[in-house]
């Protein structure tokens, strides 16, 4: 038997190494996920391109019946690239209660942030606190409307804004120093109503919008701050053949210019009354439309969590046409692509919930990201056994400082799951496997804060 055993842990070894991203579906049924946020608690809220935030517990797979908050079209326009396009806490959420939406309004498809307060139940906003903050207007195109708000690590918050469409941005917005369209938008929440200009802004007191950080963006649609050090990710999507990654290295630089119109990626668009190329900033990494099949980079962020130490430094991001992982390496620019994760449908969104762990949509479906080469000692380095290992018939769990309620989940090698139990307390941590064909088996524990434990299990 021992023979046995080490030939199916060799065999599993090899199958997990060639392919070490990949994905555990946490929960299905959303329609249009475009943002996938987090509250500074172990919830997630999947925001609704059609005007719905739903609270997903992701230790459990449940979805919240009632939504947290839902727009409707007398307030968002939608159809296209429009409606409800994105979402941030206030840094003291916990204590005022705020947060931010950006949608496009109706009528006139202006882009817009307002604040909202949580009412007192905590898993559902108040409905009439919208408070509209900053609103910029926006051509007739449905395109182009980025959509990405998120509080920097200074506390201020920062708003992508596109380009507003027009074929290779010919009004030249994304340029234009009187124009917020194109730009990366910083303003001060706090300090005034409805905002103030944090006093480092660029152009404060000199020609340009006092609102502006970063001039020269075209579209972009999701960008994120590393929470270990504050560098800026910007994922740029592209005219019609590059898409690129931008890398702002923290403390940023204010006024800094990535290019657009007069750059796609590194390559010249339209260079007609531009600066010399040494003026902009190039993007840290890029791949073509040909060579890819891609069209439109959807930016993630990188990993900071603590249950994959492999994953640690890597940027994750996709393509909304070939619905692949790629990532970037830690003071690198290579890019390298995932596949063959069988995701359902087009990637529009990533997530990154309270501890540092990654999420990712696949149409309607959010999945977690995880490391399947993961060793086996996270059940012992954490205090837990599972026995007897290996078993015969069933299994016990010993977790006793474990943060109940948790979830309990067996992999087969191909991914599939076969044992999808949650267990309310130290008294559930029982389970029959004597259905379970002879073999090795990934087991993964996640518990009520979100923690994910993994070890492996062998069937006799």
């Amino acid at each position: 038997m021992k023979t046995l055993l080490s030939t199916m842990l060799l065999m599993l070894g090899i199958s997990v190494l060639g392919q070490t991203i990949g994905l555990t579906t946490v929960a299905s049924g959303f329609s249009g996920p475009i943002a996938i946020e987090n509250a500074g608690d172990s919830r997630l809220f999947v925001v609704q391109q059609g005007g719905a935030i739903r609270i997903l517990n992701p230790a459990t797979g449940t979805i919240n019946a009632t939504n947290f908050l839902t727009l409707t079209t007398a307030t968002i326009a939608t159809g296209g690239e429009r409606g409800l396009l994105g979402l941030a806490f206030h840094p003291n959420y916990a204590s005022n209660g705020y947060f931010y939406v950006y949608y496009t309004r109706t009528g006139d498809g202006a882009l817009v942030v307002s604040r909202y307060s949580v009412s007192a139940n905590p898993d559902v906003a108040d409905a009439s606190s919208g408070f509209p903050i900053i609103s910029v207007l926006h051509p007739t195109n449905s395109n182009h409307n980025g959509g990405s708000l998120r509080f920097g690590p200074d506390g201020y918050l920062y708003i992508g804004m596109g380009d507003g469409g027009g074929g290779g941005d010919t009004p030249n917005n994304a340029q234009t120093l009187t124009q917020n369209l194109g730009k990366m938008l910083r303003i001060d929440v706090d300090s005034a109503s409805p905002y103030g200009i944090p006093a480092t802004n660029p152009f404060v007191g000199i020609a340009g919008n006092d609102e502006i950080f970063y001039v020269g963006v075209r579209n972009p649609w999701k960008w994120s701050f590393d929470k270990e050090n504050g560098d800026l990710w910007i994922a740029d999507v592209g005219q019609n053949a590059i898409e690129e990654v931008n890398h702002l290295v923290s403390p940023l630089t204010p006024g800094q210019n990535l290019g657009w119109r007069c750059y796609e990626g590194n390559v010249p668009y339209n260079t007609s009354g531009c600066q010399p190329a040494s003026n902009y900033v190039m993007p840290l990494a890029q791949y073509t439309h040909d060579d890819t099949n891609g069209c439109s980079v959807t930016g993630g962020y990188v990993y900071r969590g603590s249950q994959y130490p492999n994953f640690i430094g890597k940027y994750f991001f996709a393509d909304y046409c070939i619905s692949e992982l790629a990532t970037i390496n830690a003071g690198g620019s290579t890019i390298t692509w995932t596949n063959n994760l069988n995701f359902a449908g087009s990637i529009t969104t990533f997530g990154q919930g309270m501890n540092g762990e990654l999420y990712v949509n696949g149409g309607g479906t959010i999945y977690r990201i995880i490391d399947t080469s993961l060793g086996a000692d996270d059940f012992a380095r954490n205090g837990m056994r599972l026995y007897p290992n290996p078993s015969e018939g069933e299994v016990f769990l010993d977790a006793p400082n474990l943060p109940y309620p948790a979830q309990f989940k067996v992999y087969e090698n191909t991914g599939k799951i076969v044992v999808d139990e949650r267990i309310e307390n130290t008294l559930g941590g029982h389970f029959t496997t004597g259905d379970l064909a002879r073999g090795v088996y990934m087991v993964m524990l996640e518990d009520s804060q979100g923690n994910m434990y993994r070890t492996k299990l062998a069937i006799e």
